[in-house]
């Protein structure tokens, strides 16, 4: 099933079934519950980002060919880091370049988003995709400057200024993608196609992330895992390339669909 969430003409928030046509029918019940299609059509006044993050796990440097890219080595562990939920934000809002703490070198990474569906902690790579709800676009905006100069040491400053987590189209359920590590991706800006390869590049891929993460660690339903990104990342191009004022980047994800995002200035 393709889920969508979205805001009616009243404002309220609701989930609906989109078909292969593009028509929405209404879901009821819960994402993290039982769901049924209601038949009814859906009034989408606008799309939202599929869910409300619980948590938002990120991957970084597990691409081999973006790795090679940054001129780093395979890492031992996968390397983890941390976005606030407040992050996310909606297929179709704008990315805001920082401008309170500013940054002018801020970078696109197209990802494909892992959705985990109920609590677990412990759990072996044999069954991690037991607990996959679903799957989903994502793009970990990354403002370099702070990422390596402003953070301390630690990444998560440059990676969670607001809106730094655009989310969507929709959510995919497991079903309908049962090797997440088979699908084409790209991240296309201003019509310029700047990342194009596949999820089997992934060093670890999405069932050791699932079990890495989750030991002595309980993964609560509506966490997120960003799986990292491909090669073609602004920041390693010749000369480097960085989101303006007036872009639109779109992440594309085979079975998944289009997330797109215009990019404007924080105002203060």
């Amino acid at each position: 099933m393709r889920i969508l969430r979205y805001s009616d003409t009243t404002g309220s928030v609701q989930l609906g079934a989109e078909h292969p046509d593009g028509s929405v029918t209404r879901l009821a019940g819960e994402l993290f519950g039982e769901l049924s299609d209601t038949g009814e059509a859906a009034d989408v006044a606008k799309r939202l980002a599929p869910l409300v993050p619980r948590d938002i796990f990120c991957i970084g440097l597990n691409y081999a060919k973006h790795a090679e890219e940054g001129g780093k080595g395979i890492p031992e562990n996968p390397v983890v880091f941390m976005k606030s939920t407040a992050a996310a934000q909606n297929p179709g809002d704008p990315i805001l370049l920082p401008r309170k703490l500013r940054s002018d070198r801020v970078d696109y990474e197209c990802e494909l988003v892992v959705v985990i569906g109920r609590e677990c902690k412990n759990v072996s790579r044999d069954s991690a995709l037991d607990y996959v709800l679903g799957y989903t676009c994502g793009n970990d905006v990354s403002a370099r400057d702070w990422q390596r100069n402003g953070g301390g040491g630690q990444w998560v400053r440059g990676k969670t200024f607001d809106t730094f987590a655009p989310l969507g189209p929709v959510l995919v359920t497991a079903d309908e993608i049962p090797n997440p590590n088979s699908l084409s991706i790209r991240t296309v800006l201003n019509d310029e196609v700047m990342q194009d390869w596949n999820t089997d590049d992934m060093i670890f891929d999405v069932p050791t992330l699932i079990e890495f993460l989750s030991s002595s660690t309980r993964l609560l339903p509506g966490t997120l895992i960003f799986t990292g990104t491909p090669h073609g990342v602004g920041f390693a191009r010749q000369p480097p390339v960085f989101l303006q004022p007036g872009d639109t980047v779109t992440v594309e994800i085979e079975g998944i669909g289009e997330l797109t995002n215009p990019v404007v200035e924080e105002s203060l």
